[in-house]
């Protein structure tokens, strides 16, 4: 089977195919795919990595197919202010929750828990369907991710972090 070895971050000509694929779809190592047109490849990266909307994954043969980012079930989480914002941010990010910043909004996979705890903290919440592409984190290198876990059963909880291991 053909295989995509490599992804680079955007396309440099026409592509070959086009794949849509959700978040979780866009993080892999290897998976067989088929594209919209009907090409069928194996992705076999060397590593898991995130592979984010428009970029290209470049087949042996030296053909490239386009990465679309899927619609996917979201909530928007809408601050009052800036300050807000930053406090409605730590939260998430004390959860350990992949979250994309859009404008004014920030938006995160629809979690009937964390949508009650924005609310009660006074953000408005609103369900869209719209392509996911969170970010990386500030210890990601080259779109990969920390990869520790803390432990975590619950997002009902405040805590702490201490973050004094090497990533």
């Amino acid at each position: 089977m053909l295989r995509a070895t490599r992804v680079h971050g955007h396309l440099h000509g026409s592509p070959a195919d086009i794949v849509v694929l959700d978040h979780d779809a866009r993080h892999r190592r290897r998976m067989a795919m088929t594209g919209q047109n009907g090409l069928s490849f194996l992705l076999d990266l060397a590593e898991t990595e995130v592979i984010r909307d428009g970029a290209a994954l470049i087949l042996e043969d030296g053909r490239e197919v386009l990465v679309e980012a899927a619609a996917e079930p979201l909530a928007e989480l809408t601050p009052s202010d800036p300050a807000h914002a930053i406090r409605l941010a730590w939260h998430l990010g004390n959860r350990h929750l992949p979250t994309m910043f859009d404008g004014g909004a920030i938006l995160i996979r629809r979690d009937h828990v964390i949508e009650a705890m924005a609310l009660g903290l006074g953000a408005s919440v609103r369900h869209v369907l719209r392509p996911f592409d969170p970010e990386s984190g500030a210890y990601a290198a080259g779109g990969h991710g920390h990869g520790h876990s803390h432990g975590h059963h619950s997002h009902d909880h405040d805590h702490d972090h201490h973050h004094d291991h090497e990533h």
